[in-house]
């Protein structure tokens, strides 16, 4: 019972939130948009706008000769923390069919479309026996395709985490053959064998544990507003953005801004890069360490 209870509390404020997000964004709202979006009763939705109403009284107001529901001038959200992100991510999981909603909170949506990557093929059943193989901490035999060779050949990895660098998904694995932690993606790996349970590597993951700050600033031959419009964009602060990463993810994170293997950026033009590094050696030492293995092949 008291489960029972506690999934109708999360529901009630999960609606609260959607009156919330709806005046927000579209200012207005109406009994059967909640009935609608939620699948509840003609009595529940009034009382969600009861309830509403009674936590932020001034930020709506009923119109009875259209029958809805306007946001007001002094509205004030109070169940959301309003971002573009919210808003755009009921854009991209509609299109992409990834909604955790039974439908887009919003009620309109304007013409829009998303540049999509192709997709990269997974094989389901072998992504559960590498979730498995995490999990349970177990190497694990695969037959894995390097482009540093021309036929798959088998290994034996230790998993124990997965990494998204923008476009495809690697899992995180100490490679026995290789003796040091590397990544494999997930699409190349073509077969899985058994398992061996007393193999799982001592040393830990020192790369992925380890972080580094990679501070961004505006490309310096940027114009003065161009640089203060560049540094509005990506939320710098007095023209800096430092980002946390794991050492194992920097390259990643740099081939996405377009700085490696520079390391810097500046040597481009500034209209075709924005943002540069603004500790360049710290990054070029970082980025060294991360990619040292202790054999040559890389995965």
């Amino acid at each position: 019972m008291p489960q029972k209870k506690k999934e109708q509390r999360w529901s009630v404020e999960k609606r609260l939130e959607f009156i919330d997000f709806r005046l927000f964004w579209e200012r207005q709202i109406n009994r059967s948009d909640i009935m609608n979006q939620f699948d509840v009763s003609v009595p529940q939705a009034s009382n969600d706008l009861s309830k509403y109403q009674e936590a932020a009284p001034k930020n709506l107001h009923y119109d009875f000769k259209v029958k809805k529901y306007f946001s007001t001038d002094s509205f004030k959200p109070a169940f959301i923390t309003p971002d573009a992100d919210s808003y755009f991510r009921q854009l991209r999981d509609d299109m992409l069919a990834l909604k955790s909603n039974p439908a887009p909170w919003l009620s309109y949506e304007p013409e829009y479309d998303i540049v999509q990557m192709p997709k990269r093929n997974i094989d389901p059943d072998i992504l559960r026996v590498v979730s498995e193989s995490i999990k349970e901490q177990k190497t694990l035999k695969v037959l894995y395709q390097s482009m540093n060779g021309e036929e798959p050949v088998w290994r034996e990895i230790s998993p124990h985490a997965f990494a998204f660098d923008g476009m495809r998904w690697h899992t995180r694995a100490f490679c026995h053959k290789d003796e040091d932690y590397k990544d494999f993606l997930l699409s190349r790996i073509q077969e899985t064998g058994d398992f061996i349970n007393d193999q799982w590597p001592v040393q830990p993951d020192e790369k992925w544990n380890t972080y580094f700050t990679l501070t961004l600033t505006t490309h310096p031959d940027l114009a003065k507003s161009q640089a203060k419009a560049v540094a509005l964009d990506y939320d710098m602060t007095e023209g800096r953005l430092d980002l946390k990463i794991r050492l194992a993810l920097l390259y990643y994170y740099l081939r996405r801004f377009g700085l490696y293997p520079s390391c810097d950026g500046s040597e481009m033009p500034a209209n075709e890069q924005h943002v540069v590094v603004a500790n360049k050696a710290a990054t070029k030492k970082a980025l060294a360490k991360a990619q040292t293995i202790k054999k040559k092949e890389a995965a």
